[in-house]
């Protein structure tokens, strides 16, 4: 096999289908959900910023006052500071207030999708258990996240939305779980991971397909010789051996579904035709071209729901944050517009919505080292013709060290919109009732609006 033993452990350990999509595993199940194009079809499409990104630098607005207070505050590149020169800055209006901004120079299709109406920002973003003001959390009479600024913790908050920390789901499969009757009789899961294990993916009844980019998912390296036939047949039989020990054969278990769903989107993708939108040659590029590939065939899956985990890594920006963050922009924005493209390419613009997620947003006031420190709320985009684009939605916070939004004196910002607010507007649009949104985001109660609007 030229899997390697790692790669292979990693795709058996993450593959497992939820509870309705392994009771359909029957032959008749199988032809029947090839057969079937689903209808009512819709994708979420998660790409987290890892290490933080400063979304203080992705959109900056451009009234003169607030331009000023900014450039004060961060003081400017010339001198080792972290403002962006005014003139390098994309310019773009919002729709809602005729107020001007300006995306990060290293983004200028993110800032024609914005335009078009394609794509949205969501200001001020962070893990919240209820709204929350300065004097609050300095007084410390309403809880906060546990271990604020910590990259770990942070992330598994972002991941599962519980602020305490602790969580074995995330609120990407507890979403399919709550649509699992949509995706029934699929040959496939409804969650996919293009980086291995990820707690967001993981619901109480889905687990996630983690698939390596590029690569052919199952087994590889078998042919018609005798030996290999030989070798095919062993595994095989190992799979079906009953030895009597309950966590073999859950392990058993694992494995044979893992082979079997490989195989289902195996024979899905060899049946595709090449996609006609070309993509950058990054991680982030690679990665949504496969969950392009992996929507082109989603009716020989019979899936009509699905979400999808991508990443980037590198935005735990402490030093060099100017050249890092602009090389990192300058691959996000092109695999989220060859993406956008793919998706009127296959004539699901409507109905496939990407967004990005990031454990933390950085101080507004610059580090040693012209870089930023851990902060706490930042700017997320969405992206997709489902989108209400051209827009701010939630508020930016107040440029003021020291002022009403700032946890800290450096511009930790408190979030001003909460991660449940967020979620629970995907999870909406995604097909999730009402109902079942507190179960996937327990705090969402606590906040005046559980809708942000940007998705029609």
């Amino acid at each position: 096999m030229s899997t390697s033993r790692r790669e292979f452990l990693r795709m058996t350990c993450c593959t497992a289908a939820s509870m309705g999509a392994v009771a359909s595993l029957g032959r008749f199940g199988l032809m029947n959900a090839l057969a079937q194009a689903p209808t009512d079809y819709k994708a979420l499409v998660c790409t987290f910023l890892f290490g933080g990104n400063d979304g203080n630098n992705l959109i900056v607005p451009l009234d003169s006052q607030t331009y000023q207070t900014y450039l004060t505050l961060r003081g400017s590149t010339a001198a080792g500071g972290l403002a962006l020169p005014q003139s390098s800055l994309l310019p773009v209006t919002a729709r809602t207030g005729n107020a001007a901004y300006g995306f990060h120079e290293q983004l200028p299709l993110v800032q024609a999708l914005f335009s078009a109406g394609r794509l949205a920002v969501v200001a001020n973003v962070g893990v919240l258990f209820q709204p929350l003001t300065r004097a609050e959390y300095r007084g410390k009479s309403k809880p906060i996240p546990a271990n604020l600024f910590s990259h770990s913790d942070q992330q598994q908050q972002w991941q599962t939305s519980f602020p305490n920390g602790f969580g074995i789901t995330g609120w990407g499969g507890r979403t399919a779980d709550a649509v699992q009757a949509i995706n029934l009789g699929a040959m496939f899961p409804p969650v996919t991971s293009m980086v291995g294990a990820a707690i967001f993916s993981t619901g109480g009844r889905t687990q996630p397909f983690a698939i390596v980019p590029g690569t052919t998912p199952g087994l590889q390296g078998f042919d018609a010789s005798a030996p290999s036939t030989a070798r095919l047949q062993s595994l095989q039989e190992l799979l079906t051996f009953d030895t009597g020990l309950s966590l073999v054969q859950a392990t058993r278990s694992i494995t044979g579904r893992a082979l079997q769903q490989s195989k289902v989107l195996s024979d899905a993708l060899a049946g595709a035709p090449a996609l006609v939108t070309a993509f950058p040659t990054t991680s982030i590029g690679a990665q949504l071209q496969q969950v392009a590939r992996i929507i082109q065939v989603r009716a020989a899956l019979g899936l009509k729901r699905q979400i999808f985990f991508c990443s980037m890594g590198g935005f735990d920006t402490h030093t060099n944050q100017i050249p890092d963050q602009e090389q990192l922009f300058s691959q996000l924005a092109p695999a989220l517009k060859a993406f956008y493209d793919t998706t009127l390419e296959l004539g699901v613009s409507s109905s496939v919505t990407p967004f990005t997620l990031s454990e933390f947003g950085r101080t507004f006031q610059p580090a040693s080292g012209a870089g930023s420190d851990h902060g706490w709320g930042s700017h997320q985009l969405v992206v997709g013709d489902a989108v209400r684009g051209g827009d701010i939605y939630g508020r930016f916070p107040t440029f003021a060290l020291g002022g009403p939004d700032d946890a800290s004196n450096n511009g930790r910002w408190i979030p001003t919109s909460s991660l449940d607010q967020y979620g629970a507007t995907l999870a909406r649009w995604f097909g999730v009732s009402d109902a079942d949104l507190s179960a996937i985001f327990p705090n969402l109660a606590n906040f005046p609006t559980a809708n942000l609007g940007f998705l029609g």
